[in-house]
């Protein structure tokens, strides 16, 4: 019996009186540093209430130090478990404790529940919060603390397992009268099942794993090829990620949205629903933008789905917080999709609504505590949104994962309404181990336009280098009409970005401004460089460095290989003053105005009386890459001289890609399906590789013979790495 159960119990004995006594006694309350702790407005912290002593938390990362935060401002102490690799991360800084449960990979150690359980021991903690993801609905684990005498904050082990077979659950759905997606109601057994049940429902349908989530272990298929590729590469991901490969089809509903309803429910049988939240945006099945409410759901509508939901929780006796996801058509018809026994990614935009810190609920709930509203007490006030911020290329793919130092590392909550849920800091690394999450960039406003608007100026300022981030994609959808217009379905990006995500396109005033704020930046550099201070000399033939004209020739890409246009430029300093230029491009002028220096993380401007963020990214010889609208473009700015040499320079030799398959991003190799010799065709697969657990599968780029395989299963390969060559 682990030391756990006897604190737990002596807890739970104690009579209210002598709790309450205990809790007055404290010498002081404790200091609440949760994110955006100004929302929790709807239910306050009760210091007098009886509660946890101890704690652990079974995650990593940002969700880690989002339950850090809550607990210690209710006065609970935390412990971490984390990983060898991740002794110096935020998480474990932040606990009171930590223990080591393994090494880097997650099968070695968060997802060790022997370790976790012994760390439960070890520490004497009274209860486990599992986050999300690892084991968050792992049934065995839950019912494993429970027989050690520990409390699992989360739902009781029986809800986990009736929901996270989605076999099952929809068996229960349907019971209790929940909307349900046409489907075959029963396990796949392999490929050719796959295919038949797939013909049987029709194209295109959704080949999922029974006990996934996240977006892992699905795939949609239109085909009788890709349900046989769908079907492998899905049980595959499945068994990794979970230790579960069964599988189902269902029917897929084109052009749909994916809307859920949040749910908190406690031990006494009450039961409220929070409010929906919109996640249509996504990729490979994984959220990249969410918000709430949704702009598409009306008051009865969201009524009638609340009400769903929470009849399908009531139905398996749910004890804790969850979210029940549905699929809504055109005519905003609902239809049960899954639901998430665990605390959702997305769920601060929730509580930027209702003003209920939900994972304090969980804590009162695990603890015994009955929920302290009522249905009619819980608000909707104002709009607010989500933007998952990850350490990913979004030009691969809309967000192949990307490793790296975070070598700057600054957040924007200096922007009115922000809230960022990160588990990093400057210094951090992202590695292939783990999810690329960077951070959680929540923003709430009085309505969905000013969220909208204090996102897009959050993302201006959020400063990171040092790894590829996604911020580029992120900006660009929050100005893009449709998007602006609410005119949304989980097709959205491949629908507005059919040849992938290219960068922001410039308008032309767009571009003279990005070369025009270039420009003046260089002419400043050039005049610093000019000027002698703190000199006694003779200045009588001395012309002051910023009464001067520069003059350039400036060109901008516009598109990846595309031939710039050269303008030439000229940029004079109004009255010597460094900080207000006026820049002439080819007859044009353009008034800049701020502090125009090439050290500051984030340039704020005035380009002719309008008020623009940007940031410089990238400086050499000839070159300045500015982040604009959250898009790097790589401006040339050269001496008018320099420019008459570049006609000699030869251009480097374009490398033959089809010949090659290159890793899109490091990675362990999963599966090499070829040798030297063989023969292949166009689309052919020959790897799999997994990235923070995605499985990605990698094909022939041309017909041909093998002439070398350069790597083995279970070796990890960097970006660009060369894999298999083609004659």
């Amino acid at each position: 019996m682990l030391r756990a159960a006897s604190n737990f119990r002596a807890v739970a004995n104690r009579s209210l009186a002598t709790a309450t006594k205990s809790a007055t006694t404290r010498s002081a309350v404790p200091r609440d540093e949760r994110e955006g702790k100004e929302i929790y407005t709807t239910v306050g912290i009760d210091h007098n209430e009886p509660k946890f002593d101890k704690i652990l938390i079974a995650n990593r990362g940002e969700i880690a130090c989002r339950v850090i935060k809550t607990a210690r401002a209710m006065g609970i102490k935390t412990v971490a478990v984390h990983s060898d690799v991740d002794s110096n991360s935020l998480h474990v800084k932040m606990a009171d404790e930590a223990v080591c449960v393994g090494e880097a990979p997650t099968a070695k150690s968060y997802l060790r529940a022997d370790r976790i359980l012994q760390a439960v021991e070890d520490t004497g903690a009274q209860a486990v919060h599992p986050g999300y993801g690892f084991l968050s609905e792992n049934t065995k684990f839950a019912a494993e603390l429970e027989k050690a005498g520990a409390v699992f904050i989360g739902p009781n082990s029986k809800a986990i397992l009736d929901m996270g077979d989605k076999i099952h659950s929809k068996k229960i759905a349907t019971a209790a009268r929940v909307s349900m997606i046409p489907g075959f109601d029963g396990e796949i057994a392999d490929e050719d099942m796959c295919v038949k049940v797939s013909r049987d429902i029709g194209y295109p349908v959704m080949i999922k794993a029974s006990a996934g989530g996240g977006g892992k272990g699905m795939r949609v298929a239109w085909n009788d090829k890709q349900a046989r590729e769908g079907y492998r590469l899905s049980k595959q991901e499945a068994a990794s990620s979970f230790g579960d490969d069964r599988m189902l089809v269902e029917k897929f509903i084109d052009n749909p949205r994916h809307i859920e309803m949040q749910i908190l429910c406690d031990k006494k049988g009450n039961a409220l629903w929070l409010n929906e939240r919109e996640c249509s945006i996504q990729r490979r099945n994984q959220k990249v933008i969410e918000e709430a409410p949704s702009s598409f759901v009306p008051p009865e509508m969201r009524r009638k789905m609340g009400e769903q939901a929470v009849q399908l929780a009531k139905a398996v006796g749910y004890d804790s917080a969850g979210t029940v996801e549905f699929l809504v058509d055109s005519q905003r018809n609902f239809y049960f999709l899954e639901m998430n026994t665990r605390l959702q990614v997305e769920h601060p935009i929730t509580e930027c609504i209702t003003g209920i810190d939900i994972v304090q609920q969980m804590l009162r709930v695990a603890y015994g505590h009955a929920l302290p509203i009522t249905q009619e007490q819980v608000p909707l006030n104002g709009w607010a949104f989500e933007s998952r911020v990850y350490a990913e290329d979004p030009y691969k793919g809309f967000g192949l994962p990307s490793v790296g130092r975070l070598s700057k590392y600054v957040e924007p909550r200096h922007v009115d309404g922000v809230r960022c849920d990160s588990g990093i800091r400057e210094g951090s690394e992202i590695s292939i181990y783990y999810d690329p999450l960077i951070c959680k960039l929540v923003t709430h406003g009085d309505n969905r336009e000013q969220a909208l608007n204090r996102m897009q100026e959050a993302l201006d300022n959020y400063v990171i280098r040092g790894v590829t981030h996604n911020i580029p994609l992120l900006r660009d959808i929050v100005q893009e009409k449709r998007f602006r217009d609410g005119n949304i379905t989980t097709k959205y990006l491949p629908e507005v970005y059919p040849e992938g995500f290219q960068g922001t396109v410039l308008t032309p005033t767009e571009q003279e401004t990005v070369i025009a704020f270039a420009a003046a930046l260089n002419a400043r550099k050039l005049a610093r460089a000019n000027q002698f201070l703190n000199q006694n000399k003779q200045r009588s033939t001395h012309v002051a460095s910023f009464s001067k004209t520069y003059k350039f020739v400036s060109s901008l890409p516009v598109k990846e290989g595309e031939k710039a246009t050269e303008h030439a430029v000229e940029v004079t300093f109004v009255n010597g003053d460094a900080n207000e230029a006026k820049v002439s491009i080819g007859g044009k002028t353009v008034d800049i105005a701020g502090n125009l220096s090439l050290s500051l993380p984030v340039n704020s401007i005035e380009v002719n009386g309008e008020h623009i963020t940007t940031q410089i990214v990238g400086k050499r010889a000839g070159e300045i890459t500015v982040l604009y609208k959250g898009t790097p473009f790589k401006v040339k700015v050269l001496p008018e001289q320099a420019v008459k040499y570049l006609q000699y320079m030869k251009e480097k030799a374009k490398v033959d890609l089809s010949t090659v398959v290159l890793s899109p991003m490091p990675g362990a190799i999963k599966n090499v399906n070829v040798k030297p010799g063989d023969m292949v065709s166009e689309g052919q697969e020959l790897v799999v590789m997994e990235a923070m657990k995605m499985q990605n599968s990698l094909h022939a780029g041309k017909t041909g013979r093998v002439k070398a395989v350069n790597v083995k299963v279970g070796a990890t390969v960097d970006e660009g790495e060369v894999l298999v060559e083609l004659e």
